[in-house]
């Protein structure tokens, strides 16, 4: 081997090496990396096993041991014995506002979008900024006016109470029509229109076969955000009309720990709350693992224009 091929060789180690600035630059994105993961994921590590022990063993033992099957099936006799089994009726309110209220969404949001990005008419522009503004008004500063609204139209107690406010969602409005906008040719459904379409055959056979992933998008946002909502159905559907996250308020009021006056008939130890927690999310997180294709699809979609 020569001298200038020792050399080259030499020089290419040196220019992979990195520099100290590089070092650091790495060690930081570690060190954050490492807080990530020791802020969410200790929390969540701490929940999936605290159903698996009694509320001694919540305690008393070590934060990440394993109590057993038997104390998790104890557990959620107990659950599912509270108040008569309740906790079904609160899945099945849940499942009932937040499935009526998607289809209308569904229904309401993907034309909205489609019609503010595709065609032309007038006040197009003025109720685009309309919908911008709605969306950044918080979905808790819009509890009393509507609460006032379906007090006047005697719906407060109906489960139309919780699904109509649940169907209003302005940000999917803006996530489609950005989607449109960027991600679906004009001259496509020109071309269509040439063709002898008509504007609804246009939308039904082109446009909503390509807006798949927004679709699948909005849907999910629409659906989280009802399932996890608190707020509305507690001064909506009070009772047994309650969805799930509302019911978990009252499991939480039964918890000695937390309410100091409950009665000692009706307590729930803390691994049945953490159980409770744990179906209350259920749902969720099993709907985004089958559907997180479609999610990121419609994430990343409209990230260039053609």
């Amino acid at each position: 081997m020569s001298a200038t091929d020792t050399r080259t060789i030499v020089g290419a180690k040196k220019e992979r090496q990195p520099s100290p600035a590089g070092w650091m630059s790495r060690a930081l994105v570690t060190v954050v990396l490492i807080a990530f993961v020791l802020f969410f994921a200790v929390p969540i590590v701490w929940l999936l096993l605290a159903p698996t022990k009694t509320a001694r063993q919540l305690l008393l033992d070590g934060p990440f041991s394993f109590g057993g099957f038997g104390t998790l099936a104890s557990n959620w006799n107990e659950l599912v014995q509270f108040q008569n089994g309740i906790v079904w009726t609160w899945i099945g309110n849940s499942v009932l506002y937040t499935g009526a209220a998607l289809i209308l969404t569904l229904i309401v949001t993907i034309p909205a979008g489609y019609a503010l990005a595709m065609t032309e008419f007038r006040l197009r522009k003025a109720l685009l900024v309309i919908t911008l503004v709605v969306m950044l008004i918080p979905s808790t500063a819009l509890v009393l006016p509507v609460f006032l609204e379906m007090s006047a139209l005697k719906l407060v107690g109906n489960p139309l109470a919780v699904i109509l406010p649940f169907s209003f969602f302005p940000f999917g409005v803006y996530l489609t029509y950005i989607y449109f906008s960027t991600s679906v040719s004009k001259d496509l459904l020109d071309a269509a229109r040439i063709d002898g379409a008509g504007e609804w055959r246009v939308f039904g056979r082109i446009a909503m076969p390509l807006a798949t992933p927004v679709i699948a998008l909005v849907g999910f946002f629409n659906l989280v955000g009802n399932w996890n909502n608190y707020f509305l159905p507690f001064v909506m559907a009070p009772g047994r009309k309650s969805p799930v996250q509302v019911g978990l308020a009252e499991l939480l009021s039964n918890v000695p720990l937390f309410n100091p006056t409950s009665s000692a008939s009706i307590t729930i130890s803390l691994p049945v709350l953490a159980l409770a927690t744990l179906v209350s999310v259920g749902p969720v997180l099993i709907i985004f693992l089958f559907s997180q294709r479609f999610l990121v699809t419609g994430m990343t979609a409209g990230g260039t224009k053609e």
